[in-house]
Parts: C-alpha cells; sequence; structure tokens
C-alpha cells in the first residue's frame, strides 16, 4: 500500500521566507516521483490557491489564521491550530483506509500540531531539524531565545526519527538537545542544477555583467541576509586585502532588508566604487548574476549546510566558504572550492585570492564541485534516503506498543478507540490547545525559521523583486 506523508511547514511556494520553503518543495516533488503521497500543510498566502494539486502531484493545504496575531511565537501558535484543524480533518477522511501515513514536521514552527496530532492518533512522527538557535546566536540569552530553543528540544524528544544536513548538525543536536546519535539521520540539502542550465548567449551575458562591473574588473559575488552569522562584515573586512593584489575586482553584494550600516563602513573605508548592493534578488535574475560571476563567496560564521553554495556550484562559479558548520562538507578544500577560517578575514582575503590568481586551478575545482553535485547533492538520491527513514519508521511503528492503541485500522480496535476519542467531532470542532503564552520579549519583527530577519514583514519577501538595475 501506498505511504502517505503530511509535510508540516511554516512556509511553502510561493511564500518563501528562509531555506524551509525551496527544501520542502523540492523534497516533497521527488517523494511524489517515487510514488509517495505528499500532502503539504502550510500557511496561506494572496499568491496561491488555499487547495491544490501541483504538477507534480504534490497536494498543497494553505490554512488561515483565525485571528491577526499579536507576535511572532502568537501567529506560529495560531498556524499549529489552523494545522492541527485541516490536518484532522483529512485524517478523517483517510482513516478507515489504513493507508500507511507519516507526519513530517520541518522545524520547530510545526512543532506543537505535529505533536498533538502524534499522541492523538498514535501515528509516527518525523522532525527535519534545519538549524538551532543556540547555534545562530552562539548560545542563549534571551528570553525568546530560551523559548525557541526548548521548543527545538521538544521537536528532536517527540519525533521517531530526527533528520539533519550535516553531521555538524547531528552534532549539534546531540550537544543541545541530548539527541542520540543512532535517532538521527544525515541527509543533505540538494540543489536542482537544471534551473542554472538555461540558453544564454555571450552577448546576453556580457550585457548583464555590464550592468554590474567593468569589462575588465572580476566579480565577487555574495548572496545572504545581512545578519551577522552570514559574516558579511569578515567580507567588507576583507575587501581592501584583496583589492591591493587584484585591484580590478568588483564586490557584488546580494540581499534585501537594512544595510545602511554597510553602506556607511563602504563609505568610510573609501570603497564605493569596488561594492555594489544590488538588493534583494531571486529567480532568472539571480541565477545570471551567479552565472556573471567569477567568485561566489559564503563566509558564515554558523551555517548548519549551506544551500547557496551549491547555486554556487550549479551556477559554475568558482565557490569560497568558511569553514563553519556544515560548509566544510558540502565544499571541499582545495578540491570542490577553497575554504577559509570562519570569522577571520585575512583568512577570506587568501582564499579569494587563490582563486583569482589561478584560474586554471579554479576551473578545476569547479569541474570537480559539478560532478560532486550530480553524486551527493542531488534531489533523487536524496529522496530515496529521506523514504529509506519513512519506511524504517513504519515498520517499526508497526512492531511497537504504539501500534496497540493507534486509531489507524492496522491493529485490532482501531474504530473503537476512534470512537472513544471522538475524533469525528474534533475534525469539526478542533481540538488544539496550545501552551500558554509565554511572558518573553519579543521583538515586533517577523522572524524567518532560520533566523530573525534584519526588519520587515513576512509577506514582503513573498514577492519576487524585479531587475533592481
Amino acid at each position: 500500500m501506498k505511504l502517505r506523508v503530511v509535510m508540516l511547514s511554516w512556509e511553502y511556494p510561493p511564500r518563501i521566507v528562509g531555506g524551509i520553503s525551496p527544501h520542502v518543495y523540492e523534497l516533497s516533488k521527488k517523494l511524489t516521483d517515487r510514488d509517495i503521497e505528499v500532502h503539504v500543510v502550510t500557511k496561506a498566502t494572496a499568491l496561491a490557491p488555499d487547495e491544490e494539486i501541483e504538477p507534480s502531484g504534490v497536494q498543497v493545504h494553505r490554512v488561515h489564521l483565525e485571528k491577526e496575531p499579536d507576535n511572532f511565537v502568537h501567529e506560529i501558535q495560531l498556524l499549529n491550530k489552523a494545522t492541527d484543524l485541516r490536518v484532522r480533518q483529512l485524517l478523517e477522511d483517510w482513516r478507515p483506509g489504513g493507508q500507511p501515513t507519516i507526519f513530517h514536521a520541518h522545524d520547530w514552527l510545526s512543532l506543537d500540531s505535529a505533536r498533538s496530532l502524534k499522541y492523538e492518533y498514535q501515528l509516527p512522527m518525523v522532525a527535519t531539524v534545519h538549524a538551532t538557535e543556540w547555534g545562530r546566536n552562539g548560545g542563549i540569552y534571551t528570553d525568546l531565545q530560551r523559548y525557541i530553543h526548548e521548543q527545538e528540544y521538544w521537536l528532536t524528544y517527540e519525533a521517531w526519527r530526527v533528520i539533519v544536513c550535516s553531521e555538524f548538525m547531528k552534532g549539534e543536536v546531540n550537544r543541545y538537545f541530548n539527541c542520540p546519535y543512532d535517532k538521527s539521520d544525515v541527509i543533505f540539502n540538494g540543489v536542482d542544477a537544471k534551473k542554472f542550465d538555461f540558453e544564454w548567449t555571450e552577448a546576453e551575458r556580457a550585457a548583464w555583467r555590464a550592468k554590474l562591473a567593468l569589462p575588465k574588473e572580476k566579480i565577487v559575488m555574495y548572496v545572504g541576509r545581512f545578519v551577522r552569522e552570514k559574516g558579511i562584515h569578515v567580507l567588507l573586512n576583507a575587501a581592501s586585502a584583496v583589492l591591493a593584489k587584484q585591484p580590478n575586482t568588483k564586490l557584488v553584494i546580494v540581499g534585501g532588508g537594512n544595510r545602511d550600516h554597510l553602506e556607511k563602513f563602504v563609505r568610510w573605508y573609501g570603497l564605493q566604487d569596488k561594492v555594489l548592493f544590488t538588493g534583494f534578488m531571486a529567480n532568472r535574475s539571480l541565477h545570471q548574476l551567479y552565472r556573471c560571476a567569477d567568485v561566489a563567496v559564503f563566509p558564515s560564521l554558523y551555517e548548519p549546510f549551506g544551500i547557496v553554495a551549491l547555486e554556487g556550484m550549479a551556477a559554475g562559479a568558482a565557490v569560497v566558504a568558511s569553514d563553519a558548520g556544515g560548509l566544510k562538507e558540502v565544499v571541499l578544500h582545495e578540491k570542490t572550492g577553497t575554504t577559509h577560517y570562519a570569522g577571520d578575514a585575512q583568512s577570506l582575503a587568501w582564499a579569494i585570492l587563490n582563486v583569482l590568481d589561478n584560474p586554471a586551478k579554479a576551473e578545476a575545482m569547479k569541474a570537480a564541485a559539478r560532478k560532486r553535485l550530480e553524486i551527493d547533492f542531488n534531489w533523487d538520491g536524496l529522496a530515496d534516503q529521506t523514504i529509506a527513514v519513512y519506511e524504517r519508521v513504519w515498520s517499526e511503528f508497526l512492531s511497537s506498543y504504539w501500534a496497540d492503541n493507534t486509531l489507524w485500522p492496522v491493529t485490532p480496535g482501531a474504530d473503537e478507540r476512534a470512537v472513544r476519542q471522538r475524533v469525528q467531532e474534533k475534525a469539526k470542532t478542533g481540538a488544539f490547545v496550545s501552551r500558554p503564552m509565554p511572558h518573553v520579549h519579543i521583538p515586533d519583527v517577523k522572524l524567518d525559521p532560520d533566523a530573525a530577519l534584519a526588519a520587515g514583514k513576512t509577506e514582503d519577501l513573498e514577492k519576487e523583486e524585479s531587475n533592481p538595475f
């Protein structure tokens, strides 16, 4: 019987806030290709219908908050309440058939609804931890961080299996949450390299490149959020050392959010002619920029994985990345790219010059990177690894005491247990009980799943920005 997976994610295209959205989108498509029935339950957006079946076969259910939230934590609690009700309705439609069904929660933002459904229906739950609050901040310092950290702990505790994107993250969930090593599965993130393989004449490329830099200038690009953990300040501090040896170099900085402090630093350093801030870019515009770049730099101080590094490789740019977190598993030093010591501007300058000064070596690393993409970061293989986790979980579930009490008709008495639990009634009225609102100071900003956005509303990032030049 076909396996069914209910993906719980607070973001999903066209609503894109951070890295969870593209991850769930690509993974779900590939799972459907492999005859897995995938349902994604996510937050509603005006840019897409509440209910749709995508061309890939993925079934998407977008839910609305019952009222305007007071703050970010309240928003997530309301989303979990709406998610819980919609999933209950689906489960009641499916329950008589007894089709194998697993919940897959993506990050702590989906914990509360996943946990509620898990215990009510006695069905297994898998969780993917995309990042940790401790890692993002180098510790836990505020009440809000403490709340998120606790939610992340419970996510790993409640999950039957925990999926992480790197060996580095496997160590993090063990250190910070006491999650046993043998409970975690490392499955890399992937990239769809085909999106960078579009027809583009040399004349078109030259015209686009002319918007960014002078003909003789080499382009060193950065793409990411303007937050400390992404290390953009390290890159700007390294700029003078790079320009001293390679004066025909242009730094192109891509990203949305408040950059006043960064522009002030650039003016103070006298680098206005050598640093270009493009603003937010996405899709074709960003892909074209990648294909213009000579070097793609990712100087993160903390990085669970580093999908942007994969995108640089797929676009054919030489990649320079820090050795922070999972990046050193993605970029193999002097093989598929060049790494530098995280937080060290002198080391970063050396790494960039190592690429610019050695074009033949850079080409060899780019070729090796493209080959590794096909082997280790191909979504087909990653989907197969994920299915193996699902199949293991369902098999263990059927042989466990949990199956004796499930409302799913895989053991005797399931229908009677469902009647006692009044699940049909709850699918109409809802039964979600959120935790009391924590007495914490919550900044008046929307947060993405990886960290706090610099500022602004989530909905602003749902729209692709046009060509900024």
